[in-house]
């Protein structure tokens, strides 16, 4: 295994840790202040608009797409140091063009689109006009099962009729939001796995009804996670994304690229955990020491990372066998960092939060937000018991008699 990463890459690691030192991370509180102060708490804060000029004349740009048409043209290896790095901050990723979901629904309009499909939605993604969102999980059934789904997608004539209620669609509350990615039963009758379909549906369309914002452990600024009904909703046939009874397959294509992204920004959060753990423990002195002299502080510290190198390693396997052997190939090893991730990113943030006693939870540090998203790891993109079970079943399938 060669997980040296290329000239190109280094080049752009060295640009992107300067633009967040430089600019990431003394806009944070502004970011949080404007979008705090604004009537509506999913819209962009205006700091965000300079940060996205500012990253794009860096060349920090859609650096996620492997495609050198419309991207950077990145190997996975190669953008998974990348991804770490914007991980470090919540308010990066947008700001070069990497934020989920839009990463991922870019990249199977870029694959599976026809040339209007792209023409209309994927280039003004690609600009940084628009934002997006993908409706899969819906309220009334065990969404870790995708063939579970149970919304529809019926066929009349020119046209598709979409009826059914999603939750957890992140990313719809933001005005700039024009575009749902849903995934329906449109194949009853078919195999399991050619039962659903994938249908453009734009946000503005008769019948699409966001009925509410579902906040994260309290937390409900930025772009929204939603609760949205469908009710005889008419879009051309033509919104069709690949082929009828493709999509559960497609919205698996999606996935997997995306699971192995919060890998990698879950390492860099834990990352800042560790710097803002350490930085604290040598600031603070209780009962006449300091904090950074307590062997219980000391061990969390050096188990923090231990975990971080661990992980990254399994990340860099992973990405390396995406890129070698194809994404079928690295299932075991996706479904093992996605479990892996999430667990350190949990408990190395919450052990930063210890050392910072009552401000850990406080908004003066970023830990509170950060461990909220960190613990949604376990759940997103396949609960961590659905992806055990897929290398279990892989590892049982070895030794079967």
């Amino acid at each position: 295994m060669d997980f040296e990463h290329s000239p190109r890459s280094i080049e752009l690691q060295d640009k992107l840790l300067t633009f967040m030192d430089e600019h990431i991370y003394p806009n944070e509180s502004v970011y949080a202040d404007q979008m705090m102060s604004q009537d509506d708490v999913h819209e962009m804060p205006p700091v965000m608009a300079d940060l996205k000029k500012e990253a794009r004349a860096r060349g920090l740009w859609n650096l996620f797409l492997p495609d050198g048409e419309h991207g950077a043209g990145l190997s996975n290896l190669d953008y998974a140091p990348l991804a770490e790095i914007m991980g470090r901050s919540p308010i990066a990723p947008e700001a070069t063009n990497c934020a989920a979901p839009d990463t991922g629904n870019m990249e199977i309009l870029a694959e599976y689109g026809n040339e209007q499909q792209k023409k209309e939605w994927l280039e003004p993604l690609l600009e940084g006009e628009i934002r997006s969102c993908f409706g899969m999980t819906e309220p009334g059934v065990a969404s870790s099962d995708p063939t579970n789904l149970a919304s529809t997608i019926t066929r009349d004539g020119d046209f598709y009729v979409v009826n059914g209620r999603k939750w957890w669609t992140s990313g719809a509350a933001d005005p700039r939001c024009k575009i749902c990615l849903f995934l329906g039963l449109s194949n009853p009758e078919a195999d399991r796995y050619l039962q659903h379909s994938l249908v453009l549906i734009p946000m503005d369309a008769p019948g699409v009804t966001i009925e509410r914002t579902l906040p994260v452990f309290g937390y409900d600024a930025g772009h929204g996670h939603c609760e949205i009904s469908f009710e005889d909703v008419r879009i051309p046939a033509e919104n069709l994304l690949g082929q009828e009874g493709g999509g559960f397959l497609i919205g698996q294509a999606r996935l997997g690229p995306g699971r192995i992204h919060h890998c990698m920004r879950a390492i860099g959060m834990a990352e800042r955990a560790v710097e803002l753990m350490a930085k604290r423990a040598h600031s603070r002195v209780a009962f006449g020491i300091p904090l950074s002299k307590q062997g219980v502080i000391r061990d969390w510290i050096a188990e923090a990372r231990i975990r971080i190198e661990q992980a990254r390693l399994l990340t860099l396997k992973a990405a390396w066998m995406m890129d070698t052997a194809g994404k079928d190939k690295a299932r075991v090893e996706i479904s093992a960092i996605k479990v892996a991730a999430a667990e350190l990113a949990t408990w190395v943030i919450d052990r930063a939060i210890q050392v910072h006693g009552g401000a850990g939870v406080s908004n003066d540090f970023p830990l509170a937000m950060m461990y909220a998203h960190a613990r949604t790891l376990h759940i997103v993109d396949g609960a961590d018991e659905v992806h055990k079970m897929v290398i279990a079943r892989e590892e049982l399938a070895r030794w079967k008699p």
